[in-house]
């Protein structure tokens, strides 16, 4: 029996997706022997209703020094983060000399804005890579990961944190206990640990099972963060939708009894009921629309590829290696993946070996069709390419069903 990394209660798997990649392991096209592959599960508790994968694979795996994701790669994440910052800046860290920690932090992107107002901070971050692109923007970054001892060495020569934020971080974080010692630890008495993850609400009604993968450990939900919450002594005092990323939440922690919850707690509360975000039966009924989405998209690359179609795909992502993986796209139906992250370029995709194509030197001759995987970035995408479009070319989204644009 396998148990939550939460409370320890028991997981019912509801949907296997086989063997998967570490979906960031891009590899030279002269080195694909040896690669590694897990069974990529997901399971419901059925004490704290938590949902998160059946198997856990080492964080070591996922995040290093090659580590490829740059959070600043998007202009609306960008605009986004530098939008966080300032609301903190406002609010929270007004006081005299504030205190913010990121887990998380990545290169830097929101630590900027909080840097220019000079207001003390420390990113934690464990990919050396990343970790250095901050540090030349003159970004105080603490290189390894974020637990509990870390923070208590953190506390004793910073001081304790008035804000400790993640985004997208949180979900990539099986031990959970040791985060909430740590933040405990490092947390003023009247401090906030604030994170926005990808929502399994949105998850279910997009069928956007792609964002089920290695790195994405657990898919939180409003009553699932609440238990969590209140089983380490905190509590959930506020929420707030996002449209970043197929759609987030941002979960506000508190030390119990220090503030008091917000109607938006409540509200969201009552709609997960209502959707049965706690049912295996709404989680068996996702995985049978997962198995028709798969089923019409490999439809429809084999009648392209039987027509004489060209198709390409845009945006090399994390959860681009689930699709591809699960179900069955090789280079026959899929002849590349265009991408603007270098560290991607010349690379091969993940288990299916699609190769990786700088996208900005996509230009005619057009391939007919382009499989969006960056479908959370659609907008800006499709604007960026319009000549495509222009050219007479199609694209292919697969949430929440298959369908051309």
């Amino acid at each position: 029996m396998v148990k939550c990394r939460v409370c320890g209660g028991s997981l019912t798997e509801f949907i296997d997706f086989g063997q998967q990649p570490l979906s960031d392991a891009f590899l030279p096209p002269d080195d694909i022997a040896g690669e590694f592959f897990f069974r990529l599960a997901v399971g419901l508790c059925a004490d704290c209703t938590m949902v998160q994968l059946m198997e856990e694979v080492p964080r070591e795996r996922m995040f290093h020094d090659e580590y490829p994701y740059v959070s600043s790669g998007s202009v609306v994440m960008r605009e986004h983060f530098e939008a966080t910052a300032r609301q903190f800046l406002a609010t929270e860290l007004s006081g005299p000399d504030p205190f913010i920690v990121e887990i998380g932090s990545n290169d830097g992107v929101m630590l900027r804005t909080i840097d220019k107002a000079g207001v003390r901070h420390l990113g934690v971050e464990p990919s050396g890579s990343v970790a250095e692109l901050a540090r030349m923007q003159g970004i105080q970054v603490l290189n390894e990961f974020f637990e509990a001892s870390s923070a208590v060495r953190i506390r004793a020569e910073h001081g304790p944190a008035q804000v400790v934020y993640a985004a997208n971080t949180m979900c990539h974080i099986p031990y959970a206990e040791s985060i909430f010692r740590g933040l405990d630890a490092l947390l003023a008495p009247d401090g906030v640990f604030v994170f926005e993850d990808p929502y399994l609400g949105e998850i279910v009604d997009r069928t956007s099972f792609d964002q089920i993968y290695d790195e994405h450990f657990y898919f939180f939900t409003a009553r699932s963060v609440a238990a969590m919450a209140e089983r380490f002594g905190f509590q959930l005092v506020d929420v707030r939708r996002l449209p970043v990323h197929g759609g987030e939440v941002r979960y506000t922690l508190a030390r119990a009894g220090v503030r008091t919850p917000t109607a938006a707690v409540a509200d969201l509360l009552a709609e997960e009921a209502a959707a049965g975000l706690a049912d295996l039966a709404t989680f068996q009924r996702f995985a049978a629309a997962v198995r028709a989405v798969r089923d019409d998209l490999l439809t429809l690359l084999r009648r392209l590829k039987a027509e004489g179609r060209v198709v390409g795909a845009y945006g090399a992502t994390a959860k681009s290696a689930t699709v591809t993986n699960y179900c069955g796209i090789t280079p026959d139906l899929v002849a590349y993946v265009l991408d603007t992250t270098p560290a991607k370029q010349g690379r091969l995709t993940p288990g299916a070996h699609l190769p990786v194509r700088p996208a900005q030197e996509f230009r005619p001759p057009y391939p007919d069709y382009l499989l969006l995987f960056a479908w959370n970035h659609a907008e800006e995408i499709m604007a960026k390419e319009q000549s495509f479009r222009d050219a007479g070319g199609r694209w292919i989204l697969y949430t929440p069903k298959v369908h051309l644009r």
